[in-house]
This record gives structure tokens, sequence and C-alpha cells, in this order.
């Protein structure tokens, strides 16, 4: 609750004034012309005839009296007490001794403090209440407005964004343009009888800047933005959703031409019936709110709704049908040029060196989306102000660009030369296996510098964006995974714990590959099974698998053969380049870390293969009898490891690649 706001309302104020004057009427309900003195001195004076009137006080327990010198004295009594000074006064009149006689008076109760007392608890209760539906309606003065409209109003006068300021996403720029367009000028598009869409729903994954696309479209058009996120539909309280759908729609109209952004959409459109025992029956009265309103819209009337999501599979079809969201656009993530002119756009205002190279900076970051790319330049920023420079450099980008991808430095992590050397072995055979094939992206880093959750990572970079992958690349993808395994192996004689991430990785690629791509050349090209990771109830639950217990074997050993054979290039390439994989981890240890460049100059003796060898016959690898190489350092006669010593039982489980 806001304080400040409930102590300028008038109810704080009025209980104030209560308050006050109860305190007020009740100081001065008593006498205090009175001195107070011991009962037995009272009853004295009135044996001794002293006392000219008496006054019993019977509700307060009290006795005053005046005496024959107009002294006034007060005094109390106990229980039983009262009797007794009604029977010794009535005695003292009889005499002639209290010449105005005596008087008992039972108080009346004060008129506040009967209304205080009564109205009191109900008060309270109705302060607790109000207070409990403040928290729940997200405080402030929403109190009771249940079915009112919590969407934010964006108008013109707030800093706008622009389409200048969004950037990689030329194509849903181009869709949007005809939205601003419309809303500014709809009289070029009703001349012809052109319809707008009456809603646009953005898709894509998480990141890529679908609200700051919306977000652009308002600013662009100069119209009113109402923007809303889907939970803030659904309360604890039956109807409410439905009430702001059309609460918010009603202002929506009222202001139009006009913009209305619901984002995460799919809080509140997921497709009806889809949990078990009918759904979450308030998110469906709202969903059916919805789709009213929008079917109702006047084409003329200038509101337009723009949505947006990351999971446009699990919206309900009555909402994705032309006449409701006409148009779907996707955001994909950025490519080549749309990171270069990302990264321009959050570059803007920050002083860069002058060996800072953009696009140098866009290749490195494929896959990146525009909200990684901002935390690329920005955590190039804070690094920048942290070691007290005036200019971001290229060394601070690449350091940028590997704390977003592998997390920050483990600095205080620290290994022993065994556990290092295992680590510079796996990682070399990673990258040896990823430079002898043909069809592995480059070797762009190697380190064995804890980083994140990764004891060590080889950093493979594409030569060019790439959006679809063939069944050579797959393969070659699945050694270069397992090569840090096989380095493991082939030199320790036994794997550790550190592969636990590039197995799991060559797992889901294997059955991908089996199940989705229909790359086996037993079962063809059929997918097998939904290819969902997740279950989506009343849709998935109550559908039986399409496939045999038979299939479902051969797609097991199909898996393993695939693994398998990766797992033989592997041992093939560490087993015939052995010199070079020794040279690479003498380097590692070294050094740490190892460029691009100096990668190549290592690898220089390694011939690039030509063509996949033959699958079969896995499972023949012989481990080798030559121990592994000695660092410079174990050479001099520091804790040289033995030949056919395990390097380590117990290695941290890495998460690299």
């Amino acid at each position: 609750m806001d304080l400040k706001r409930f102590t300028r309302g008038p109810l704080l104020w009025i209980l104030g004034i209560v308050v006050l004057l109860l305190v007020v009427t009740t100081m001065w309900g008593g006498d205090s012309n009175y001195e107070k003195t011991d009962t037995s001195a009272i009853v004295k004076m009135i044996d001794e005839g002293k006392v000219a009137n008496a006054k019993i006080i019977d509700k307060d327990q009290r006795i005053e009296v005046t005496t024959t010198d107009n002294q006034r004295f007060s005094s109390s009594w106990v229980s039983g007490q009262g009797v007794q000074l009604a029977n010794q006064l009535t005695a003292a009149e009889k005499a002639g001794k209290l010449k105005d006689g005596y008087n008992v008076e039972v108080p009346q109760e004060n008129f506040l403090v009967g209304l205080l007392v009564s109205f009191l608890p109900v008060v309270v209760i109705v302060l607790i209440f109000l207070f409990l539906m403040n928290q729940m309606q997200g405080g402030g003065s929403r109190v009771m407005n249940f079915g009112k409209s919590k969407a934010k109003l964006i108008t013109k006068d707030t800093p706008k964004t622009t389409f200048a300021d969004v950037a990689g996403a030329d194509e849903a720029i181009e869709e949007l343009q005809e939205i601003k367009d419309f809303l500014q000028a709809p009289a070029k598009f009703q001349a012809i009888g052109a319809k707008i869409p009456k809603g646009v729903l953005l898709y894509g994954s998480p990141g890529t800047g679908k609200t700051l696309l919306a977000r652009a479209v308002a600013g662009e058009a100069g119209v009113p933005f109402y923007s809303i996120s889907g939970s803030d539909f659904v309360e604890m309280f039956v109807g409410v959703g439905a009430s702001r759908v059309r609460d918010l729609f009603e202002q929506a109209k009222a202001n139009a031409p006009a913009i209305i952004f619901i984002d995460e959409i799919d809080a509140v459109g997921r497709h009806r019936g889809a949990g078990l025992g009918g759904g979450h029956d308030e998110r469906e009265q709202t969903l059916n709110q919805l789709l009213v309103e929008m079917d109702g819209f006047d084409v003329k009337g200038g509101v337009i709704l723009i949505a947006a999501t990351n999971r446009p599979d699990i919206l309900d079809p009555a909402l994705l049908r032309p006449g409701r969201f006409d148009r779907q656009i996707v955001i994909d993530r950025p490519d080549l040029e749309g990171r270069k002119g990302i990264l321009k756009v959050h570059a803007r205002g920050k002083p860069f060196d002058g060996d800072v190279d953009l696009e140098v900076i866009a290749r490195r970051t494929p896959g990146f989306t525009g909200a990684d790319l901002a935390n690329v330049i920005n955590e190039a920023a804070l690094l920048t102000a942290r070691q007290d420079k005036k200019l971001i450099s290229m060394a601070i980008l690449e350091e940028s660009i590997d704390r977003v991808m592998a997390g920050p430095e483990r600095k205080t992590r620290v290994m022993s030369d065994q556990e290092k050397k295992v680590i510079a072995y796996h990682e070399g055979g990673h990258a040896l296996v990823a430079h002898a094939l043909p069809n592995a992206d480059p070797v762009h880093k190697i380190t064995i510098l804890s980083r994140g959750r990764a004891l060590g990572y080889t950093m493979t970079l594409p030569m060019e964006d790439k959006f679809l992958a063939t069944r050579s690349e797959m393969l070659d993808q699945l050694a270069m995974l397992l090569g840090g395994r096989t380095a493991e192996e082939l030199v320790f004689h036994e794997p550790t714990t550190g592969a636990s991430n590039d197995i799991e990785k060559a797992t889901s690629i294997a059955r991908r590959m089996v199940t989705e791509y229909g790359m086996s050349e037993q079962l063809g090209a059929r997918k097998f099974g939904t290819g969902n990771s997740e279950v989506f109830l009343g849709r998935d639950m109550g559908h039986e698998r399409d496939y045999s217990e038979k299939i479902a074997s051969t797609i097991d050993e199909e898996v393993r053969r695939l693994i398998e054979s990766a797992h033989d290039t592997a041992w093939e390439i560490l087993v015939q380049y052995r010199d070079v994989l020794d040279n690479l981890v003498l380097e590692l240890m070294e050094k740490e870390t190892l460029s691009r460049d100096q990668v190549l100059q290592i690898f220089s003796p390694v011939v690039k293969k030509e063509h996949r060898p033959s699958y079969s016959g896995y499972g023949k690898r012989l481990p080798s009898d030559r121990p592994p190489v000695l660092t410079r350092k174990e050479q001099a006669g520091n804790g040289a490891l033995p030949a056919g010593t395990s390097a380590a039982q117990d290695v941290v489980p890495r998460d690299g690649n």
C-alpha cells in the first residue's frame, strides 16, 4: 500500500479527528477541582459532620464531597464499600450532619466513545480488506477496480522509439511500415478498398527485439500505444480477465487511432482445452473475450493489435486465423549484416579505441540475438570503467564476448597440474579433430582457463552464417564433440567426467538425425515421435507412440552406431597426429589460452581429410602405450606422470564444447 497516498486520503483524517475528540472529551469528562484523599478520611469527615454535601458516582466507584468550609475531596471505593458509604450518608442526613444531602449518580456513556467502540471492529476489518485488495491489485489506487485494464499508455509526449533504433530485422520493419502508414494516412488504403490487418503477431526467439519493434511502430506513427502483458489479464477473481479485455479495447477505441500491444500473449492465448481436466477456465474466458473483441473490430476504427510470443505453436487456432491475426511476422536471429547494424546502434555515444572493428565482432557472434549483442557492448563498457580506462578496446570486446558466452573467468579456482593436463588434452582433442575434418567449423580459440561452469573450452566459429546442415557436417560435429573424450582414452587409458556435456550434445544430435532428419540408412527418411521436448497436456498425453518396439530398438542401435562411428573417426585422427596433440598441450599448459593464429601454426602438419572414413567395425579401438607428453616443468623433474597412470578419477564435470 502506498502510505503517502493513504495518508492524503479522507479516511485517515476522519479517524484522526474522531480519536482527538475522544481524548478531549475524556479529559474534560472528569472534574479536576476535587482533591484526591483517602476513603477513610472522607468517612471520618462524614462522621464528624464536616461534609456539607456528597455525590456517589456508582459507575466509576468514586465519591466526591464538599466540606462545610467549601473544600472538595474525592476518593475511590471498591466493591461492597459503596453500600456502606450510602448507608453512612443516609444516617448522617437523618442526624442533620449533611446540610445539603447527598446524591447517587449513574453517569451516561460518552456518545463518541460508544460510537467508536461499536464501529471500531467494522472499520478495522474494512481497512484490512482494502489493504489486501490493494496488494492483490498491484497497489496504488486500483482498489476495487478489478475489471479495469492495467495497460500502460505511452503517448506521443513520451520519449519515443523509432525504426532507426532497430537493426537486424529489415523484413519485419518493412512489414510494419505498412501498419505505420495506415495509422498516419488510412484514407490512402481505404480509397482502393484495402483492409489493414487487424492483428499482427510477432514471434521469434527471446531477445530478438519483438517488443522493441512494437514500440518503434507506435513511435513512428505517433499514436497512443497501450502496452500490457498477457499475465496481467488473469487474476484470482472470476471474470476479471474478460472485463479487463473489454476495458482495454474501449480505451483504445476512444483514443483511436491507437495500437494495443500484448506481450507474451501465450499466457492468455494458449490452446483451449489443453490442460488435464479442462484447463484453466478463467484463462479460457479471457481468451474468448479477446477473440470476440478482435472479431468485433471496425477496420475503419484505427485500432491495431500487435502481440508477441516465443511459442506460436501453443496458441489457439481461433486466435491465429485470418480476421484476427492476419499477419504473422518472424523475428529471427540476425545474420552477419544484421549483427553489424545492431552493434552500431548500441555503440552510439560510447568511446571506442581505433583498433575496434565491429565487423570482426559481428563475425565472432553467430547466433547472438539483439539482446546478446547489447549485453556484449554493455559488458565491454563495464569492464573499461572497472579498469579505469577511457576507451573501449578490441581486447575488452573479445573478453566481453567470452563473458556472455561462457561466464566470467574463475580466477579463484585452483587446479592441480595433473587436472590441467587432462583438460588440456581434452580441449586439444576437440580442436585437433575439428581442424582435421573438412566439414567442421574452424577453431577460433582454445583455453584451459576456468570460465563459468566450464573448466575449459574450444571455440569454433563458422566462416559464414548457416541455415542448413548437411549429413556430413553433422557427422563431423559428432566427431568433434567426442574428440575430448577420445583424447582422454588415448592418453590416459580411461575417460573422466569432463565429457558429460559433450556426450549429452552428441546424443541429442544423433537422435535427431535418426528420428527427425531422416539421416538413417536403416530407417530411411521417416519421422518418429512428435519431436517435442515438452509435453503439451491435453494434446500430446493422449497420443500413442507411432512406431513399434522393434523400431525403437533400431533407433537406439542407429544412435549408438552414429556415436561409435564418430568416436572411431576422432580416434583415427588423434592417433595419426599424436605428436601435434602433444605439442598443442605443451603450448596450452604454458600459455593457457591460444588464439586462432597460434592454433593454425601448431596444426600446420595436419592435412584435412577429403572423405569420411567407413563407419563399420566400431569398437575396435586399442589403448596406446605411449605416455602423455611431459610439460617443461615435468621434464625438469617436477612430478612426471608415469606411463599408463590414470590422470584423474574425480575431475569436476565441465560444460564446454
